[in-house]
């Protein structure tokens, strides 16, 4: 950054008063070693140490670059960490105050310092998807003809944010989130660091692990809350930052949940068990919990991809696609808007009607096969497309059910052991009282009966069977195994 009498001012005032600046600012990394996390981007010979000059040369400069991640792992650290070690004219901009006239002086201003001194610049350009086309547009010549190296950071999916010849005249560096094990060293650091606390205050085991749920991967957060901690604590007179002082401080309280202890398993298994029983309220609860104490959210996404399975089914077909869709929306935003996402989920599948009709089926199914109920495959269903197949009778026989009334050939079709045997029992609730009409038609015509008549047009065809949630007066289906819930 160009300095100024003002800028100098306030690092002057900053040296004097380290109270004066946040705690996020002053634990700042000074070099590219210091930096928490994003390992994968700072091997020797990566973008970012070419930018510092740390490694690389000859024929081939350095590349502008896309830094994308969620908010608090390090992008503007990483501009910072670049300012204070390159050699380079560094000029920083943010897209929420400037504007094309900004961006045309800095490119101006590069073009000078190159051609009058020999001296690049480097443009950190922050929050780049609040460019519009034409302001995007604008740094198309300075980065094509590297007048300038552009550092740009961004929050949202740059192949919608950022128009494609920048991108293709840039490198996009993906930012990691940041581990538990990444803001545990930088909130130690910050403690005994002279920058930081300089020792001034202890943090318990418990607190900083209340400190670690509510970051959710931000460090930022975490610093911010760690500075908030220790401020209270030291107008308490007391020498550590004890939980009931962190919770005060920051104003949230500690959620009682160890995600490798038995509250994980436990309160996943009660999220489940009470979308199984239909109380989308208590539902709501757990998962509220399980979010507040900084679990996975791809975790979740899977308990309620088989929750869906389990204990819903064919009562309402929707309801995997429901899950599905949650977890991919899931896996490309993250907390917190995936929040939203998952309270979608959990809502629609706690109000669906219920059936483990297909998890007794398949599971009565592998049973079977594991206790030696196989048996060979009915000569006429073999395959038939070999050589020397007709002479050993595979496939003669076989009824084309493509060339019958109604599509369905009575013909044997399990193994001789299983003949007959019904795995699949449908249920009356939701849309699979659908499957329950259409499995005994079926059924009787595989055996050469005549078929049941259907049901009568003002029978209802059961409980919720567009997919909405069964009536009060309706029995709801026996629990299914709860293989799910650990």
């Amino acid at each position: 950054m160009e300095p100024d009498l003002f800028t100098a001012a306030a690092e002057e005032r900053q040296e004097k008063d380290p109270a004066s600046t946040p705690l996020a600012v002053r634990m700042r990394p000074r070099t590219l070693d210091e930096v928490v996390g994003q390992q994968h981007l700072l091997r020797p010979g990566s973008p970012l140490r070419r930018l510092v000059g740390e490694s690389g040369g000859g024929p081939a400069g350095p590349s502008s670059v896309i830094l994308w991640g969620p908010p608090g792992i390090g992008k503007t650290t990483l501009a910072y960490v670049v300012s204070q070690a390159t050699q380079k004219r560094f000029v920083e901009l943010s897209a929420i105050t400037a504007g094309v006239k900004e961006v045309r002086a800095v490119i101006d201003g590069a073009r000078r310092s190159s051609g009058a001194y020999g001296r690049d610049t480097v443009l950190f350009l922050d929050e780049i998807h609040r460019f519009s086309k034409a302001q995007q547009d604008s740094l198309l010549p300075a980065v094509e003809n590297r007048w300038v190296t552009l550092i740009a950071a961004t929050t949202e999916n740059p192949y919608f944010s950022v128009i494609s010849p920048l991108l293709s005249r840039s490198l996009l560096l993906t930012l990691e989130p940041l581990t538990d094990d990444d803001l545990r060293g930088l909130l130690r650091r910050a403690l005994t660091d002279e920058r930081g606390l300089g020792g001034a205050v202890t943090l318990p085991e418990d607190a900083e692990g209340h400190l670690l749920r509510i970051a959710g991967g931000d460090a930022r957060r975490a610093l911010t809350a760690l500075e908030a901690g220790a401020g209270a604590a030291l107008a308490k007179g007391e020498p550590a930052i004890t939980l009931t002082t962190l919770e005060e401080a920051v104003d949230r309280a500690a959620v009682k949940y160890d995600r490798a202890g038995d509250q994980h398993y436990d309160v996943a298994s009660a999220l489940i068990k009470s979308i199984r029983g239909s109380d989308v309220d208590a539902a709501l609860h757990y998962l509220a919990r399980m979010i507040e104490a900084g679990e996975d959210p791809r975790f979740i996404a899977r308990r309620l991809m088989i929750s869906a399975s389990e204990d819903i089914g064919l009562a309402d077909p929707t309801a995997l696609q429901t899950a599905v869709a949650a977890a991919q929306a899931v896996a490309l935003i993250g907390f917190p808007e995936a929040a939203l996402t998952l309270g979608h989920a959990t809502v629609a599948l706690a109000l669906a009607p219920k059936s483990n009709a297909v998890t007794r089926a398949i599971g009565d199914a592998l049973a079977d096969v594991r206790a030696g109920l196989a048996g060979p495959v009915p000569p006429h269903l073999r395959d038939g497309h070999y050589k020397g197949a007709e002479k050993l009778g595979h496939a003669q026989g076989y009824l084309y059910p493509h060339d019958l009334p109604g599509g369905i050939a009575a013909q044997q079709y399990a193994p001789d052991k299983i003949h007959g045997k019904r795995y699949y029992e449908p249920t009356r609730y939701g849309a699979e009282a659908r499957y329950a009409d259409v499995v005994e038609r079926v059924r009787a015509r595989l055996r050469g009966e005549a078929p049941p008549p259907p049901p009568r047009p003002s029978q209802p065809a059961g409980p919720g069977a567009s997919g909405a949630p069964p009536s009060s007066d309706e029995t709801p289906p026996p629990d299914g195994p709860a293989a799910a819930e650990a």
